[in-house]
């Protein structure tokens, strides 16, 4: 018989029996060690990787930097905007306590009471124009110190004296109309700035026509009896003290902040007049104060964008509309402002006085530092790439001559002492040559690792298979020699050259085995793992594939129990990830992976024994996880009914003991199996005689077909996905 190599059951280019699917967790573990294997393997991926992960980083710290400025941008313009607030709030308040004391001075109170009643009590009846000066006279000096213009003093209707003329007999002003309702309920109120009906003289000294802005703070004036009888008001210039106080909140170069009513229209000064009067928004000899709407024109101005709407038309920017809905906030994503630039904001309405204060920056300044960042990174970034694609191309050419020298050294059939000679086969990972010892000229199995698998977890799980292997030195124990590598990087091992056949193959071509032969067999396989789970090692992947028989010393039926590279350390730390091949695994490997032990390998065995026996799996089903929900949980068919024929009871208990559910109910060691499968009544049928006697007859006969199999099962395909 034709010598086959001892090493996992893999696709062969001598036709070798379809190997078993070995199943790997379909976990996460799973898929990092497949893509770590993967970067490990290509090198070339690194530096494309190194361009992402600081393409990540950037993005990543970007965002954090971003996600800081702008908590500390909405901080900073919520605190500008509290103290401009405060600061107008005690303003206001104070022009109220002025025109409340001024309203509550006797001769005040006597000389408005001439002017409603017609006469003061019991003294001489003053006439309009009499007791106007004489209350001009009077209210002066405290009107200078606090920079009142004139005063008016109005009733329900209409003004009834004033320090201008032409001011008695007016009606009552439409921006006070709403203030003075107020004052007649007995509150001082300062009005927002509105258009006066009179001619001004502005701070210049120059004569202004009506419509110039104006303000005035009305206190209520009470008769002897403390009923209101009038409003006393006094005129504000807004532009000296209402907008001075709002242009201290200008932050940098395009900060401003500014009042506005319900309408949006702009109640005090732009920062941006100049800039305004050259993009059209205003005439030359006017100011942005009443009238300048703040509205959204869908675009930016500056950069020349027109709208195609009359400003009344346009709708409010989203920070008027959410203050006029009574919704003060903040806003540091960006929205346009009245000039359509991007700025951001906070804002508030002062529902008292029925206007509302906004603080704006414009975003491009506002985040200027984030971008220069972005431009420093992405400079950086291109740098990188740039040296990346050298290191690309580098790596590759390095992989390219490290490939090809292994390749050339392969070719050579020449690695250290041993000089190769028939492939007899290959797999995903590793090709298997029959080889010679230079100096012991002895057939010697080479295996080696693929030219362009090598990588450092395959050599890594190469040297534990060697390592663990050459430590067990059982006879039924495939035997390994040596193990190096080639200065050009190929690692190889080797091994007893094994002159059989495997289980799998054996079965496909002979049909079910008799008892007293499978006794035979399990009985050497309990030996080799006996000595492995007494050095604390779990095989994990016991199938018949990975078992073969030998005629080895003159004997025939030699077991020999290959490839540990699933093999485990039961004290090493527990491994979620399933490792073994699904028609041999037990319910344990399945559901818990790190809690395999010995008898997890006595189920495999069970299952290989009722595989010798019947010629079928135990469990047989079209999808993975129907073969593995019944491993866990459905009782297996006797040998007995599988066959159709009776099998020794004994030996089926023996097998059905070694697949039971719960591992308390199965053999506890390789010992105690074997112990058992020696006291079955057909174990003394096959003896050594009657394995040389099929040796002989089958020797020169037909080979195995290795490669084939009569199984349909799909799980039994060559596919190896390692833990």
């Amino acid at each position: 018989m034709a010598a086959r190599p001892a090493f996992r059951a893999e696709k062969s280019t001598n036709s070798a029996p379809a190997a078993h699917m070995t199943w790997a967790s379909r976990s996460l573990a799973g898929t990092v060690s497949k893509t770590r294997r993967f970067l490990t393997n290509q090198l070339w991926a690194w530096p494309i990787i190194a361009v992402v992960v600081l393409a990540i980083i950037g993005w990543l710290v970007n965002g954090a930097i971003e996600a800081t400025m702008k908590e500390s941008l909405e901080s900073e313009l919520q605190t500008v905007l509290k103290i401009e607030v405060a600061m107008l709030e005690n303003w206001l308040d104070a022009q109220e306590d002025n025109a409340k004391s001024m309203a509550g001075e006797n001769e005040v109170r006597r000389l408005v009471m001439a002017l409603v009643e017609g006469a003061a009590s019991d003294e001489e009846p003053l006439t309009t124009e009499e007791a106007t000066t004489q209350l001009h006279r009077l209210l002066k000096p405290e009107m200078n110190s606090y920079d009142y213009e004139h005063f008016v003093v109005l009733n329900r209707q209409r003004v009834i004296a004033s320090s201008r003329a032409s001011a008695i007999g007016l009606a009552t002003p439409p921006g006070l109309n709403d203030l003075n309702e107020r004052v007649f309920a007995g509150k001082a109120s300062v009005s927002r700035p509105f258009k006066s009906l009179l001619t001004q003289i502005d701070a210049e000294g120059r004569l202004q026509a009506s419509g110039a802005p104006t303000m005035f703070v009305l206190a209520p004036v009470l008769d002897t009896q403390l009923q209101v009888i009038a409003a006393i008001g006094f005129k504000i210039r807004p532009e000296a003290e209402f907008t001075r106080i709002l242009q201290l909140g200008q932050l940098d170069q395009s900060g401003e902040t500014y009042a506005f009513d319900a309408n949006g229209l702009m109640l005090s000064n732009s920062r941006f007049d100049e800039e305004l009067k050259i993009e059209g928004l205003l005439q030359e000899e006017t100011s942005s104060i009443l009238h300048l709407l703040v509205r959204d024109p869908g675009g930016d101005i500056t950069k020349g964008f027109r709208p195609d709407k009359l400003r009344s038309q346009l709708p409010p920017t989203r920070m008027v509309a959410n203050a006029v809905d009574g919704e003060p906030g903040v806003d540091v994503t960006g929205y346009r402002d009245y000039r359509g630039v991007p700025v951001v904001g906070a804002w508030t309405w002062l529902g008292g006085y029925g206007f509302g204060v906004a603080t704006e920056l414009d975003y491009q300044e506002a985040f200027r530092p984030l971008t220069i960042l972005k431009r420093t990174f992405w400079v950086l970034l291109i740098l990188l790439g740039i040296c990346s694609l050298a290191i690309f191309v580098f790596t590759l050419m390095m992989a390219r001559l490290q490939r090809q020298a292994r390749e050339a050294a392969i070719e050579a059939k020449q690695l250290g002492q041993y000089q190769l000679e028939e492939k007899l086969g290959e797999g995903a990972m590793g090709v298997v040559y029959r080889g010679r010892h230079a100096m012991l000229r002895r057939p010697t199995a080479v295996k080696l690792l693929n030219a362009d698998k090598v990588s450092e977890e395959s050599v890594k799980r190469f040297e534990r298979e060697v390592q663990v292997t050459s430590n067990l030195n059982h006879p039924n124990t495939i035997a390994i020699y040596d193990y190096g590598h080639t200065p050009e990087g190929v690692f190889y091992y080797a091994m007893e050259f094994l002159d059989g056949v495997d289980l799998q193959a054996l079965v496909n071509t002979y049909g079910p085995q008799p008892p007293g032969r499978v006794i035979y067999i399990l009985k050497q396989v309990c030996g080799s793992l006996y000595e492995a789970h007494s050095s604390g090692l779990v095989h994990r992947d016991i199938k018949p594939a990975n078992l073969m028989i030998n005629r080895r010393g003159g004997e025939g039926d030699v077991v020999k129990v290959l490839d540990f590279g699933l093999v485990k350390a039961r004290e090493e730390a527990q491994d979620e990830t399933m490792a073994g091949t699904p028609l041999y695994m037990s319910p344990e490997a399945i559901t818990l992976p790190g809690s395999v032990d010995a008898c997890s390998d006595l189920y495999a065995v069970g299952a290989v024994g009722y595989y010798l026996l019947t010629g079928r799996p135990v469990f047989e089903a079209d999808r993975l996880v129907e073969l593995c929900e019944m491993h866990t949980s459905q009782e297996p068919t006797t040998p007995s009914q599988r066959l159709g024929k009776s099998v020794p009871e004994d030996l089926e208990n023996v097998i059905l003991a070694c697949l039971e559910k719960s591992r308390s109910r199965r053999p506890q060691t390789a010992r105690e199996l074997a112990n058992r499968l020696r006291a079955c009544e057909a174990a003394p049928e096959w003896t050594a005689d009657k394995a040389d006697n099929w040796w002989n007859s089958h020797e020169r006969g037909a080979k195995p077909s290795i490669g084939t199999s009569t199984t349909s099962q799909e799980h039994d395909a060559t596919v190896l996905l390692d833990p």
